[in-house]
C-alpha cells in the first residue's frame, strides 16, 4: 500500500508578486498518497503562482490503478465528492487537477479569466483520443475547431454544478472516474443541466498524450510556459497524462521557471546538503561500485584518479568487479598499496565466474545490508575522474539519483540521452546541443544514463529493492535498469553541468587500442553480452575456422544475428556501444585467435 507523506492537507503559499489580483475564490483540490518527486513538482508551480492547494486522499492507499493499466480512478471522484460537502460557497471555483504529472504554466488570474471567457459553469479538458471506450466515439458531439474527447485528469467548475455532477456517483475506487464524466458529458440533458463544455483549444488545459507535436516551449521574460502551435493558445496547466510522462518530465525541466536564459537554472541551490565545515566523521558513508567488464586502456590511471578524490577515505567503500585476467596486476597494485585506507573493499575476480549483472546487483546489496551506507557510486572503469571535488558535489546536490555529465573531448557524445524513440532507444531532444555545448548548465530531468552515477541507500532499500534491476526479456541491461528507475524513483535522473563540473573535467578516453583474444574450450570459450567501451570495434580473424578451430562468431542480441569469420584476415566492424549489444559464442574445438581493436575517431 502507498501511504500519503504530506504533512498538511491545505496549503496556503505565498502571495506571488506577478498575479496577486484574483477573486480568492479558486480553490485547487488534487488527490495525492505518495510524496513523489512529480508531486513537489506540483506544489512547487503552484507555490509560484500562488495557488491555494487541498490535497485529498491522506492516510489512504490508491486503489484506482494508474495509465498502464486497465480503467480506474474511482477514488478521486470519491474523495471529491466527500470534499465538496463542506464547501457551501455557491460561488466558490474548484479546480481539481491530477498532481503527479501536472505543472501549472500560469495564474490563477488566466486560468480565472479563460474559465469566465468559456460561458458555461464547468469545464473540461479536452483529448485527441477517446478512452477508455471507443464505442462512444459518434456520441460526442462535433465541434467546428479543435478536440472532440473529454479529459477526466483536469476540469474547472463552480461547486454547486460539481455537486450535481458528482450526486449520481456510487461507484468502487477502481472504478473508471474517465468513464464516468464521459458518459454525463455524452448525455445531453445532463450536459445541458450541468452546463459543461470541453476546453476545446487547450486554452485553460493542454493534455500531452495524441497531442505531443503540438506543444513547444515558449519562454517569456521571467518565466517560461508550453504554447500549443495548433491553436496558438498557451495553455494554464500541462498535463502528462497517459504513456507521456517523459514528456512532462522535458517540460518540467523549464517551466515555470526552473531555468530561464536570463537565469539560468533556478532549481540548482535548492535542498541541498553542504559537507563543508563537517568532520571527516560525520561525511555520509559511500560505497564505490566499480566495473571492469572488458579489457580497457589505462585502468591504472583510472585507480589514481579514484586515489585523488578529496573525500575522506575512512568514509568510503570499495566494491570492485573485474571480468578480464589481464586486469588482475592493475587491481592487486592498487591494492596493495592503498586498501589500508579505505573503511572497506570487496573485490570479485573473473576466477568467481559471476555475470556482470549480477555483479551490479551484489554491489547495491553492499550498501543496502549495510545500515551506515547513505550513498552508492556507481563507476564504469573507462571513466575519467578528473574533478576531484565531483563526489562532494554530487552528495551536495541531494537528489536521489544524479549523474554528472560525461562527455568526449571534441564530440557529442555524452552518457545521457535526452528522449526515447517510440521504441525506447535513443532519441536527441531539442535542448540536447545546448546541454552539451554547455550553452544551458544546471539539473536536467533526463530519461537515460550510463557508466557513472550517484544513487542514495534509501532508494536502494525502498524503490529500488528488487533483485533484478537490470533483467529485460527486450532491453538491453542499462536500459532495463533506467526504465525500472523512471517507474519507480519518478523524476529520477538529473545531469548536472554545473560551473564545477565542465567537459573537460569527466570523460570517457578518446583513443584506438588493440589486443589479442583467446578462446578455448577449456579455458574461455566465450563472452558474455557486453557493449564494448569504444565508438567502433573492429575483430580481425587470425586463424581459420574449420581448421583450427570449430564453433565462435559473434552475436548481436537485438537483431538475433549472428556472424562467423570464414577466412584468415577478414574483419567484423560494429559500433560499440548503444545499438550492438553483443557476446561472443563459444568455441567448442581448438583454439580461435582475434584481434580486437577498439576504436574512438
Amino acid at each position: 500500500s502507498r501511504l500519503l507523506l504530506l504533512l498538511t492537507e491545505e496549503l496556503h503559499v505565498p502571495v506571488c508578486s506577478c498575479c496577486c489580483v484574483f477573486s480568492g475564490d479558486l480553490l485547487v483540490l488534487t488527490v495525492a498518497t505518495q510524496e513523489t518527486d512529480g508531486f513537489r513538482r506540483f506544489l512547487r508551480s503552484a507555490k509560484h503562482f500562488n495557488y491555494t492547494i487541498k490535497v485529498l486522499g491522506r492516510g489512504e492507499s490508491w486503489k484506482g490503478g494508474d495509465y498502464m493499466s486497465p480503467p480506474g480512478g474511482g477514488q478521486k471522484v470519491r474523495l471529491l465528492k466527500s470534499a465538496l460537502e463542506d464547501i457551501q460557497d455557491e460561488n466558490r471555483v474548484i479546480l481539481l487537477v491530477d498532481s503527479y504529472d501536472v505543472i501549472f504554466s500560469s495564474g490563477p488570474r488566466e486560468l480565472l479569466k479563460k474559465f469566465q471567457q468559456a460561458k458555461h459553469r464547468v469545464v473540461f479538458s479536452a483529448e485527441t483520443l477517446i478512452w477508455p471506450d471507443r464505442h462512444l466515439e459518434d456520441k460526442h458531439p462535433h465541434v467546428r475547431e479543435g478536440k472532440r474527447f473529454l479529459g477526466a485528469g483536469g476540469f474547472i467548475g463552480y461547486a454547486p454544478n460539481l455537486k450535481q455532477m458528482l450526486s449520481d456517483w456510487s461507484g468502487a475506487d477502481s472504478d473508471s472516474d474517465q468513464l464516468f464524466f464521459t458518459k454525463l458529458y455524452i448525455n445531453p440533458e445532463k450536459r445541458k443541466s450541468i452546463n459543461i463544455t470541453l476546453d476545446n483549444k487547450c486554452r485553460l488545459f493542454q493534455n500531452l498524450h495524441g497531442a505531443l507535436d503540438e506543444v513547444v516551449l515558449k519562454f517569456e521574460d521571467g518565466r517560461v510556459r508550453a504554447r500549443n502551435v495548433l491553436y496558438n493558445t498557451l495553455p494554464v496547466i500541462i498535463h502528462g497524462n497517459g504513456p507521456t510522462k517523459l514528456q512532462i518530465n522535458y517540460l518540467g525541466n523549464y517551466i515555470p521557471h526552473l531555468w530561464m536564459f536570463e537565469t539560468g537554472c533556478t532549481l540548482c541551490n535548492e535542498g541541498l546538503r553542504p559537507l563543508s565545515g563537517l568532520q571527516e566523521s560525520q561525511y555520509p558513508m559511500v560505497v564505490i561500485g566499480i566495473f571492469i567488464q572488458q579489457p580497457t586502456p589505462f585502468v591504472s590511471v583510472f585507480f589514481e584518479r579514484l586515489l585523488n578524490l578529496k573525500y575522506p577515505k575512512n568514509r568510503l567503500q570499495l566494491f570492485i568487479y573485474n571480468q578480464e585476467l589481464h586486469h588482475e596486476p592493475h587491481i592487486r597494485s592498487f591494492l596493495e598499496y592503498h586498501e589500508s585506507e579505505y573503511q572497506g573493499v570487496k573485490l570479485i575476480g573473473p576466477e568467481e565466474d559471476i555475470d556482470p549483472l549480477t555483479s551490479r546487483d551484489i554491489g547495491f546489496d553492499m550498501c543496502r545490508d549495510n545500515i551506515d551506507c547513505e550513498y552508492f557510486f556507481s563507476i564504469d572503469v573507462d571513466v575519467v575522474l578528473k574533478n576531484e571535488d565531483m563526489l562532494r558535489i554530487l552528495i551536495e546536490l541531494n537528489k536521489p539519483f544524479i549523474a554528472p555529465m560525461m562527455t568526449k573531448p571534441g564530440r557529442l557524445w555524452t552518457n545521457f540521452w535526452g528522449a526515447l524513440s517510440a521504441d525506447g532507444y535513443y532519441a536527441r531532444s531539442e535542448d540536447y546541443m545546448d546541454i552539451v555545448k554547455g550553452r544551458r548548465m544546471g539539473l536536467w530531468n533526463v530519461p537515460y544514463i550510463s557508466h557513472i552515477f550517484l544513487i542514495k541507500a534509501d532508494t536502494l532499500r525502498t524503490d529500488l529493492k528488487d533483485p533484478d534491476l537490470f533483467e529485460s526479456a527486450t532491453l538491453d541491461p542499462d536500459m532495463a535498469f533506467c526504465s525500472k528507475v523512471r517507474n519507480k524513483v519518478r523524476q529520477y535522473t538529473q545531469i548536472t553541468r554545473r560551473n564545477k563540473i565542465h567537459s573537460n573535467q569527466l570523460y570517457s578516453q578518446s583513443m584506438s587500442s588493440r589486443h589479442i583474444s583467446l578462446y578455448k574450450p577449456d579455458e574461455q570459450p566465450a563472452l558474455r553480452p557486453h557493449h564494448d567501451a569504444s565508438t567502433f570495434t573492429i575483430n580481425i580473424a587470425l586463424n581459420q575456422l574449420g581448421i583450427d578451430y570449430q564453433g565462435g562468431g559473434c552475436r548481436f542480441l537485438r537483431y538475433n544475428c549472428s556472424v562467423n569469420a570464414p577466412r584468415r584476415g577478414w574483419a567484423l566492424l560494429h559500433p560499440g556501444r548503444l545499438t550492438h549489444y553483443h557476446e561472443g559464442l563459444p568455441t567448442v574445438e581448438g583454439v580461435r585467435y582475434i584481434s580486437v581493436s577498439f576504436v574512438d575517431p
